[in-house]
């Protein structure tokens, strides 16, 4: 992967329900760059992912959200999975933390269900973006300009569609992140 991201800390947030590869595969794919990982929660202990409709593995919280200071956080990534997005839209305290990612112009990267917490955020409005296909509706109603493509970078903001797409969406990840490290300096 390209980017280094030694020194940068990056925040994770999911709950239950969060799909399993859309949290392992990029939490691994950021600590291979130097990056510091927290998966931040409202739950505390552990969080249920699955893979697609079946049960998964226990991923562990970091950080309970409660505590989580989105100040202390470089950039933010929003995991898909449909039950996992859909549940922290309810938490307003989820919403307020992601909403900080985005009136700071802090780096985004979200995939398949993850653009849903945006739209509560206020973070999508005037911006081309892709998710899963369901949200396609949801995003455009909420200003967003909706693409079928694997990955989409618009200004600080990273989404992909779907697992398939991990390996772009990591990619371009990085090199968002990696490239606000370099504009921070």
């Amino acid at each position: 992967m390209t980017g280094d991201l030694k020194g940068r800390n990056i925040a994770v947030l999911a709950t239950d329900g969060v799909e399993q590869a859309e949290i392992t595969e990029p939490v691994k794919a950021l600590k291979d760059a130097g990056a510091h990982v927290e998966v931040v929660s409202p739950k505390s202990g552990e969080i249920q992912a699955f893979k697609h409709h079946d049960k998964g593995t226990k991923v562990p919280v970091d950080t309970p959200l409660e505590k989580a200071k989105p100040e202390n956080f470089d950039g933010l990534v929003l995991p898909g999975g449909v039950i996992n997005p859909d549940a922290l839209r309810l938490v307003p305290q989820a919403i307020d933390f992601v909403r900080h990612f985005v009136r700071q112009n802090k780096p985004i990267a979200a995939i398949c269900h993850g653009p849903w917490t945006l739209i509560d955020a206020g973070g999508v409005k005037g911006k081309k973006m892709t998710s899963w296909p369901s949200l396609k509706t949801d995003l455009s109603n909420a200003g967003a300009k909706w693409v079928d493509e694997q990955v989409v970078t618009d200004g600080r903001l990273v989404t992909s569609r779907k697992p398939d797409d991990i390996p772009a969406f990591n990619k371009m990840m990085i090199a968002e992140f990696s490239h606000s490290h370099a504009a921070a300096k």
